[in-house]
């Protein structure tokens, strides 16, 4: 097993673990959509005091069915906000998790690696204690048996 190889794969899991988003981070960008949209509620709110009440009245009676209307899709879009949260959530879990299982494959394979290694080292220096190893030749033991 080469150990640049290790390395290199120690470096990727390493950055892809330095990418997580932050928690905090998410909740403070949700945090600001929904002052932008109190903002915005508010900002309606004061120029519908400022008008008079003849057209605030014949706005509201015009209007009422696209209040309505936009009353429900804002339950949607709160709808759609909530279950995207909880997506990217659960992506954001699994992606972690694979990355740590992925850790500890590349752990596994290197302490393996690492096992075969030893072993091989221990076979060769038993083979240079020994003063070499028995070399049978196959033509002779073919003779040997044919005679």
């Amino acid at each position: 097993m080469n150990g640049e190889a290790i390395a290199r794969a120690q470096e990727r899991l390493d950055a892809a673990a330095a990418g997580r988003a932050e928690p905090a981070a998410t909740e403070a960008a949700l945090e600001r959509a929904r002052e932008a949209v109190e903002a915005l509620a508010a900002t309606a709110a004061e120029l519908e005091v400022g008008l008079p009440i003849a057209v605030q009245d014949g706005l509201r009676e015009h209007f009422r069915p696209s209040a309505r209307h936009l009353a429900e899709v804002r339950g949607l879009m709160n709808q759609v906000i909530r279950r995207l949260e909880r997506l990217e959530g659960d992506l954001l879990a699994e992606r972690h998790a694979r990355v740590d299982d992925l850790g500890l494959l590349v752990d596994l394979i290197s302490s393996g690696w690492r096992n075969v290694e030893q072993r091989l080292a221990r076979l060769e220096e038993g083979l240079q204690r020994e003063a070499g190893a028995v070399v049978y030749r196959f033509e002779e033991r073919q003779e040997r048996q044919a005679g």
